[in-house]
């Protein structure tokens, strides 16, 4: 890896598994803050994320014509998002990147997912995703700017929250976005590209990195052995 200089341009590998999809793909960011995507690949199959992720990581590195060696930098998407799927990305960005010895960021899913989708209308703007549960992740967004949020909520009690707010457009699937009066998508996720562009500033400046952090906003679904051994010594319960 060559010197770290503010001019110079820097290709990074995007990992995303917060939402239904895998994204990833290799992006040149240069000194200004400008992103151009030289690969990209985005797969919906929530259940085999660990399956694929490495497979579409070879191919877009692959397509960009580089090297792992050749990359100065990995971001990876932190969530909010389910505990299985969220894990794969943050688990397999973090070691390639120690692997090859440079810098691994995390970003909020949500704030990659509002850069994805530039808008030039003021105002707030409403980004949802799908946490399962009947439950929706969400965060507020003015200008680029996350206002509120990340957190995770039934769609109607969201829809009761944000009652006094003046929604300028809502981001999401068309299931939760239809109940705020807004078309939406039938599928939204982050951009490899939108990804780096919310690291820019942390990649451009070498800034120090922390451990990736993951956003679950709730335990996981899983149930430790040790305390599904607990559960089974409890009296089991009578109907009355």
């Amino acid at each position: 890896m060559s010197e770290q200089t503010p001019s110079r341009t820097r290709r990074v590998l995007a990992i995303d598994t917060a939402t239904s999809a895998v994204v990833t793909g290799v992006v040149e960011l240069t000194g200004g803050g400008d992103t151009t995507s030289l690969a990209e690949r985005i797969v919906t199959d929530q259940r085999r994320h660990a399956e694929v992720l490495t497979a579409l990581m070879r191919d877009a590195l692959a397509e960009a014509g580089i090297t792992g060696t050749e990359l100065d930098a990995v971001v990876v998407g932190c969530g909010p998002g389910p505990f299985t799927g969220l894990r794969v990305g943050m688990a397999t960005g973090s070691a390639y990147a120690d692997a090859l010895g440079i810098p691994a960021y995390g970003v909020c899913t949500l704030d990659a997912i509002d850069a994805a989708v530039p808008t030039d209308e003021p105002g707030a703007r409403l980004v949802l995703t799908d946490a399962r549960r009947r439950e929706v992740y969400w965060a507020v967004y003015d200008g680029g700017r996350r206002t509120a949020g990340p957190d995770v909520s039934a769609p109607d009690a969201l829809v009761a929250e944000l009652s006094g707010v003046d929604l300028t457009g809502v981001v999401g699937e068309t299931r939760f976005t239809e109940r705020f009066g807004f078309v939406g998508s039938e599928l939204v996720t982050p951009t490899a590209a939108s990804l780096v562009s919310v690291a820019a500033p942390e990649i451009l400046s070498s800034a120090p990195t922390e451990p990736l952090a993951p956003l679950y906003l709730r335990r996981p679904d899983a149930v430790e052995l040790k305390d599904q051994k607990r559960k089974s010594l409890l009296p089991a319960a009578t109907n009355d």
